[in-house]
């Protein structure tokens, strides 16, 4: 596609813009209001710039995740339709680590069901049951997001270039295999310092997390790309995102996929 231009504004300044805010640790507006020509096709095209200038860095694609897959998140920010972006390996927090707050500007946390493929998955054309069959395990997990942009205001193309407000992603101890447990029904059960907030199911992963899962594929296909065996695939947020204040925790408590937990430091 032509990239395009307008009022100093191309594709590679959006990528630049939104990275020195990550490294900075800034917010900004939303970058439609200077570029109101960054529709969603150039959107990707911006998010493909901004992940290629990670991995140059030395930085790994180990997946892909999916934002805005459920009605309370499209709620929360005035959105219709679900994304998808990429995960690299300076996103794991390892089990029982606490996340760097210092590292972030203004991180929520929300709970995921998340897989790892046992096989290459490649759209389009894929359904919920075969994305389902590339699965070889599932666990329980949490997405820490981090918009760049002031008070995670934005427009769906903005969230797109700013790779879906990636920043940290932790996965549970437990895993099986997506056969030994019902995952519309999984339970998710929010906690912040042991006080319950939240709670849902995989339900509200556009209704089983493998529709999600085919969502992506599919859309990743439209654009000449594909999931790979290995890969993590964060499934969507299935509650409201809560915020990660310094000292405070965030317990995600699972039917099946166990107890999950980050504390802010």
């Amino acid at each position: 596609m032509t990239a395009p231009t307008q009022a100093g504004w191309t594709l590679e300044r959006v990528a630049d813009e939104l990275l020195a805010a990550e490294a900075e640790r800034r917010d900004r507006g939303p970058i439609t209001d200077e570029f109101p020509g960054l529709d969603l096709a150039s959107a990707y095209a911006a998010q493909d710039l901004l992940v290629e200038r990670k991995l140059a860095t030395g930085e790994q694609l180990i997946g892909a995740k999916l934002g805005l897959t459920s009605e309370a998140k499209q709620r929360r920010m005035g959105i219709d339709a679900p994304l998808t972006a990429w995960l690299t390996d300076a996103m794991p927090i390892p089990a029982g680590e606490p996340a760097l707050l210092g590292e972030l500007i203004h991180p929520r946390v929300e709970p995921e069901i998340v897989f790892v493929l046992g096989e290459d998955l490649a759209g389009p054309g894929v359904t919920a049951e075969r994305a389902l069959a590339a699965v070889d395990r599932v666990y329980g997990g949490y997405e820490i997001i981090d918009s760049r942009y002031r008070d995670f205001k934005f427009t769906l193309p903005d969230v797109v270039a700013d790779n879906a407000s990636s920043a940290r992603f932790g996965m549970g101890a437990v895993e099986l295999r997506p056969d030994e447990l019902d995952l519309a029904a999984e339970e998710a059960i929010v906690e912040v310092d042991g006080t319950e907030v939240d709670r849902a199911t995989g339900a509200a992963v556009q209704g089983h997390p493998a529709e999600a899962l085919a969502l992506a594929a599919n859309a990743l296909g439209q654009r000449g790309r594909s999931l790979k065996a290995g890969w993590v695939v964060l499934t969507g947020g299935m509650t409201d995102a809560v915020f990660l204040h310094p000292g405070s925790t965030v317990t995600v408590r699972f039917t099946n996929l166990g107890t999950v937990s980050v504390k802010g430091v």
